[in-house]
């Protein structure tokens, strides 16, 4: 009922399942006639279904899926069921299928790949990271050789000509940076050959809400070797005195720090008398401000790890470390300089693109995870997906039991490890699940001196986490872990060989706690569905204090209520406050992912402008006809010195490096202007009209530019020794690139810093 006032109002995730379910039984009837077919005639049956274009009609859409479900049986043991079909049929359709934790999404996504290769399609499965990347690609493998369809794989260490062959599949596995940086690096090469991504078909996106909306607006970057930023020891180990409330002040949200008076007077005293505010030497207090924002707003084992003498940003969506990510503007330096570790390599940004703008690179875009409705209206206002609710397998006999929220974070403590010590009694396996590697290891203390002993899943040791995780089920074990996304391990009950299930299954299964609720709905469905896999058994339970960052940023004014002996809020209104808190995180989570969108509209509306341009020079002979029609005479010179081609070439060399230097200084046109915007909140302007207002007519110009910059260099290009050396008249490439992501807007937009300061930064005279 529910689903059919969805589709009646046209709200998301009302995608009908009925024309799907409607094929089930015919291809179960294909069932018996293909188990008589031999392996080749099995892979002869799947290349027949190539011999037509997409979408499958209703009799190929039953073959494709009779004959996957029979090359799985054969190749991988797994005869997929029916859901896992609605699944794959949901996916070849171009929608998100919701499929929970445990029912086969890694198949179902296989399966839709397969189908999508067959018709001439080249399909990139989009995966989290690496690891998963790589097991997927391998574990699907032999059901792809059945089915007569090439897979590859590639990761962060594969090497130009691995990934030219990966690419050169019909399915390639990649977690959704690798893909961004190959791309970012094929927009920079001077030859054709040097690329290595094919033109983008299909995109099928595993955990498709993970990638699609908590890392949307996450620049993807490309670095050449610029003057490094040094990061400033002195001024860290000034503000590392100060002390909160008498020299700086931090926001209700945690997101702004201000220096009150007195620290003014402190950092001014320390650094030898100087004034902050001068006109004359401007360069110092965003030094200060930088330095100010590393010790007061970002926390070592919360938002970074230090490892192996490096400072290493978290995933705050995953737990785990985020790979090449970190933070823009000086601040990776200060945090640096905070730890007292080696600065790292700084360049300047050649070329971005958010991930966002990777994705919807693709013509046809579907993907799959356990919590999709959460953010159905995301995917189809940013991406045009709508989400298909596919049932479970078998009933969800899982119970949930909500929160129970405590007056202070000690007596959430000390209820959490009473509980877990009662149900640990059981001998059921517990997963408790933290938002950081602090929490995670302050209550695996707590646990320890209550005498029970468990594991802990964290950044700092998330390399052994399919480990840690295909136990987490064996009974008697107690397991604590930051967050569950995208771990990509069941947890069997019973352990990895499933040994104990019997014992674990009577004791009532998985028992899932959570250590204060997250900032997203999602993220909170994501590890209570870590129990009740496949039909077991498994319970839920929250635990949330009046003091977790969570209830203290989006519901400040929380004051009234009455507890019990141990500290326990019943009320229900209270309750429902933390429900509210929830839905205002999550309301500025999309207002950010909103705005960023916005900004980068115009940008990749530029961006595009730039690479039609240069794919024409790079592909053909527009540099070279630029430069013959604004420079005849020397151009006739050279040519009749040497010979057309190795002019052509020189011409094209020259112009692309004007085309890419000069996409450079406008990406840092732009990003100054971006961050600068927020001034004009001041005069009741819309900052995003702004932006638009003054990056549209600096861009007019920026081809006639590149032109006529080459047509100059061009003009002076010399014969050395019988060749011709564009590195002579300034034409040099980055002696190194690097890639990495940029965590943006760490801690709010900048209007919002802006008002911040605003608010709390005392008046100067």
């Amino acid at each position: 009922m529910a689903e059919s006032v969805r589709r009646l109002l046209g709200k998301p995730g009302a995608v009908d399942l009925r024309p799907y379910t409607k094929l089930l039984s015919a291809i179960e009837d294909r069932e018996a006639d293909l188990r008589e077919l031999d392996d080749s005639e099995l892979t002869e049956a799947a290349i027949e279904l190539g011999n037509a274009e997409l979408p499958y009609e209703r009799d190929d859409l039953v073959s494709l899926c009779a004959v996957g479900r029979e090359a799985a049986r054969r190749a991988l043991d797994e005869r997929p069921f029916d859901v896992q079909l609605l699944g794959v049929m949901s996916l070849l359709d171009g929608h998100v299928a919701e499929m929970a934790t445990g029912e086969g999404k890694t198949l179902a996504g296989a399966l839709a790949a397969a189908g999508f290769a067959l018709r001439g399609q080249r399909v990139h499965l989009v995966s989290v990271n690496d690891y998963l990347a790589k097991r997927d690609a391998e574990w699907m493998r032999p059901l792809y050789d059945l089915l007569g369809v090439t897979v590859g794989w590639i990761n962060e260490d594969s090497t130009p000509a691995e990934r030219r062959d990966a690419y050169t599949c019909d399915v390639t596995y990649a977690a959704v940076t690798e893909l961004g940086f190959d791309v970012l690096r094929d927009r920079m090469v001077t030859d054709v050959d040097d690329r290595v991504v094919p033109p983008p078909n299909i995109a099928i996106v595993d955990e498709a809400d993970s990638v699609l909306v908590d890392e949307a607006r996450v620049p993807l970057v490309l670095a050449g070797a610029a003057e490094s930023q040094v990061g400033d020891v002195e001024m860290a180990d000034i503000v590392r005195h100060l002390r909160p409330r008498l020299h700086y002040t931090v926001d209700a949200e945690g997101r702004n720090v201000q220096l009150t008076d007195d620290g003014i007077d402190a950092v001014e005293k320390a650094l030898g008398g100087v004034d902050l505010y001068s006109e004359d030497d401007t360069s110092v207090l965003p030094q200060v401000n930088l330095a100010l924002h590393a010790h007061a707003l970002l926390q070592r084992d919360v938002h970074y790890v230090v490892r192996d003498g490096e400072v290493r940003l978290i995933n705050e969506s995953r737990g785990r470390i985020a790979l090449l990510q970190r933070w823009p503007d000086g601040l990776q330096a200060a945090v640096e300089a905070k730890e007292k570790v080696e600065v790292s390599e700084t360049g300047e940004v050649l070329d971005s693109i958010t991930v966002q703008s990777l994705v919807l690179r693709y013509p046809k875009r579907a993907g799959m995870t356990g919590t999709a409705m959460a953010v159905a209206e995301q995917l189809r206002e940013f991406y045009e997906l709508e989400v298909a609710v596919i049932p479970s397998n078998k009933p969800n006999v899982r119970e949930d039991h909500g929160t129970r929220l405590y007056a202070t974070r000690e007596e959430k403590e000390d209820a959490l490890v009473a509980k877990v010590a009662e149900i640990h009694e059981t001998g059921r396996p517990i997963l408790i699940g933290t938002q950081d590697v602090a929490e995670s290891e302050l209550l695996a203390r707590r646990l320890t001196e209550a005498g029970l002993e468990c594991v802990v899943l964290n950044a700092k040791n998330d390399a052994d986490e399919a480990s840690i995780i295909a136990e987490a089920g064996t009974h008697g074990a107690v397991t604590v872990s930051t967050q569950m996304a995208g771990r990509g391990t069941d947890i069997r009950l019973g352990g990895s060989d499933m040994a104990d299930r019997d014992r674990v299954v009577e004791a009532g299964g998985l028992f899932v706690v959570g250590y204060g609720r997250y900032p997203s709905s999602r993220l909170d469905g994501q590890l209570r569905g870590r129990a009740g896999r496949q039909g077991d058994p498994g319970d839920s339970l929250f635990f949330v204090s009046m003091d977790d960052d969570l209830v203290v940023n989006n519901a400040p004014e929380s004051t009234g209520y009455t507890t019990s002996a141990d500290g326990e809020i019943t009320d229900e209104g209270w309750l429902a406050m933390v429900d509210h808190a929830q839905r205002v995180a999550e309301g500025q989570l999309l207002e950010v992912h909103r705005n960023t969108w916005r900004y980068n509209q115009l940008i990749d509306v530029q961006r595009d402008v730039v690479l039609e341009h240069r794919e024409m020079v790079l592909t053909g002979d527009q540099g070279d006809r630029h430069v013959a029609a604004d420079r005849a005479e020397r151009h006739a010179e050279l040519v009749e010195e040497l010979d057309e081609e190795r002019v052509a070439r020189a011409a094209r060399l020259i112009t692309l490096f004007h085309l890419d230097r000069g996409w450079t200084d406008h990406n840092a046109f732009l990003a100054e202007l971006r961050e600068g915007i927020y001034l004009r909140y001041l005069g009741r302007r819309d900052p995003l009209d702004e932006f638009n207002r003054e990056a549209v007519p600096v861009f007019k110009g920026f081809l006639d530019d590149a032109r006529r910059r080459a047509a100059e260099s061009f003009e002076e290009l010399e014969v050395v020794d019988g060749e011709l050396d564009v590195s002579t008249v300034g034409v040099k490439r980055p002696s190194m690139t690097w890639t990495y992501m940029v965590h943006d807007q760490p801690f709010s937009s900048a209007l919002e810093t802006f008002v911040g300061r605003l608010k709390g930064s005392p008046s100067r005279s």
